[in-house]
């Protein structure tokens, strides 16, 4: 074996290691079927066809001066069965939050379509990561008609905003609980809970109150 990377000694070391156990066998086994991808072929498993890159998006987004230009992310429940679908305004911070079975494209797709039709007019842009449950970002984009945009790989942080109101969102829901515990009911109150919390970023002022200041009554009557 040529030894060209500290991997290559690793793996060596590794296999004298279970030869002098008398596991050489089980490794020839264990690695003799498995295929090979050839070096510099994209890896293609599991990417969302026709995506977006959030470096495509507008560049008003990035300076949050207007309403409808959205994050979205899903808070997995116990054993990944159940999710909770989780949208957030950029500008007003302002919070839908729907409790969904699965995790499956469908349910997601369908949620979001329902969170947020009362107020599609209104809507401009959709970020997510790229996570499988958005597999039919196309479709909820088309109903909605908005622009659907995905943040690049391992990089939460482009989504600041949801992610941070998840954050807030966890000391309701803890991480890893049955979803199935709390009624729509529940997920309600603390929808309405966060959207009534003053933050700093918007001068102590909640997410509500932003968007009835700047946008009146009848937008509110929507939501």
């Amino acid at each position: 074996m040529l030894i060209n990377s500290p991997k290559d000694a690793i793996a060596l070391i590794l296999r004298e290691s279970l030869m002098k156990c008398g596991l050489a066998s089980f490794l020839n086994l264990r690695f003799r079927n498995q295929r090979k991808r050839k070096y510099g072929s994209p890896e293609t498993r599991g990417q969302l066809s026709n995506r977006k890159s959030i470096h495509d998006r507008p560049t008003e987004v990035e300076q949050r001066t207007r309403f409808g230009d959205l994050e979205i992310d899903t808070i997995v429940g116990k054993h990944h069965k159940q999710s909770l679908v989780s949208i957030v305004d950029r500008k007003t911070g302002y919070l839908w939050l729907k409790k969904c079975q699965t995790r499956k494209a469908e349910e997601i797709s369908q949620a979001t379509i329902t969170l947020l039709k009362p107020i599609k007019d209104q809507l401009r842009t959709i970020t997510a990561d790229n996570g499988k449950e958005f597999s039919l970002h196309e479709h909820t984009a088309q109903a909605l008609e908005i622009d659907w945009y995905f943040a690049d790989p391992y990089s939460a942080w482009q989504r600041g905003t949801n992610e941070n109101t998840n954050g807030l969102i966890r000391q309701y829901i803890k991480k890893g609980s049955d979803l199935n515990m709390y009624t729509d009911a529940y997920i309600a109150e603390i929808t309405q809970l966060l959207n009534h919390r003053p933050r700093k970023r918007l001068g102590f002022k909640s997410p509500s109150q932003v968007l009835w200041q700047q946008y009146g009554v009848a937008l509110q009557m929507l939501i």
